[in-house]
């Protein structure tokens, strides 16, 4: 929230501050000889097992088949978190940590380098090290430049990996996410939506800044709530189902047939249009249903008390 006393309070010595990607966090290990990416909670996801199987050189599960990839799948073709921000024609993946089957512990910055160097994966950006003195004037102008450019925000580190790292994120990056979760109101926690918005005040206060710019900041703050809003309420109004629009591209048919398994496993109540060929694959449009936000929305117009 405090971005110079959380580090100086955090980390005793400097910092290394890497991009934070926004997309879905995964997993991905060998297991039996096979490559497979798990998201949150342990599932197995076809979809991102596909994308990893294809940019996850095998050798390096034959040379280190204890391995375990942290990293982020991003791109405008990712079901979960589709973002066009970065240099993904669909969805690609960028190692942030390494660790070891039956370990809790990562293995920190230099090692999770030097392995995407070795065997030429994509790795998050690192923007350097630097002291605690600094180090928040340093990530202030980083922050401010991924704003700019529609990226999410940084992650913070102890160079000797010996500390938990931290997260700072940009007012850019807040804004969209109250903009996604606003279209969706009825189906996000509150906790989701109060975080972000204390994140600006925070910020607002911890960068001093002069009225022009507050002014700026609470017009992107107040849009970023209201407008999806008022386009949902709109929408059911005009008699439209609220939907959550995504697309996926796949290289294997079957993929898609056991990603849309994976959905209801997972109780996402889903409709899966049938696959399109494009040069590559094949191109599937998903319409993931929200359903209490519809049902709220619905109740609301007809009458209904809050």
């Amino acid at each position: 929230m405090m971005l110079a006393p959380a580090i100086k309070r955090h980390f005793s010595e400097g910092v290394l501050v890497e991009e934070k990607m926004n997309g879905h966090n995964v997993r991905v290990a060998s297991v039996k000889g096979k490559t497979i990416a798990l998201t949150r909670g342990g599932f197995i996801c076809p979809y991102s097992t596909e994308v990893a199987n294809d940019q996850i050189p095998p050798e390096l599960f034959k040379n280190h088949p204890d391995l375990v990839l942290c990293g982020e799948m991003v791109g405008p073709k990712n079901p979960y978190v589709p973002k066009e921000v970065y240099p993904a024609e669909s969805m690609d993946f960028y190692l942030f940590d390494v660790s070891r089957k039956g370990k809790r512990d990562m293995e920190g910055t230099s090692k999770t380098h030097a392995f995407a160097e070795e065997y030429g994966m994509r790795s998050v950006h690192l923007f350097g090290e630097f002291g605690l003195e600094e180090a928040a004037g340093e990530i202030k102008e980083i922050i401010k430049d991924l704003g700019s450019r529609g990226r999410e925000g940084v992650v913070i580190k102890d160079p000797a990996n010996l500390k938990s790292p931290i997260k700072y994120t940009s007012s850019e990056s807040n804004c969209r996410d109250l903009e996604f979760a606003f279209r969706y109101y009825n189906d996000y926690g509150q906790d989701f939506f109060f975080s972000r918005v204390v994140r600006e005040g925070f910020q607002a206060a911890e960068w001093s800044e002069a009225e022009a710019e507050f002014e700026e900041r609470c017009l992107q703050l107040g849009k970023s709530m209201l407008g999806p809003m008022r386009e949902t309420v709109e929408a059911k109004i005009a008699g439209d189902l609220i939907v959550q629009e995504v697309e996926i591209k796949v290289k294997d048919l079957q993929t898609a047939t056991d990603f849309e398994e994976h959905f209801r496993r997972m109780g996402v109540r889903a409709i899966f249009d049938s696959p399109q060929a494009c040069p590559g694959g094949h191109l599937v449009k998903i319409k993931r249903l929200v359903m209490s936000t519809n049902d709220k929305t619905e109740s609301v117009i007809e009458g209904q008390l809050w």
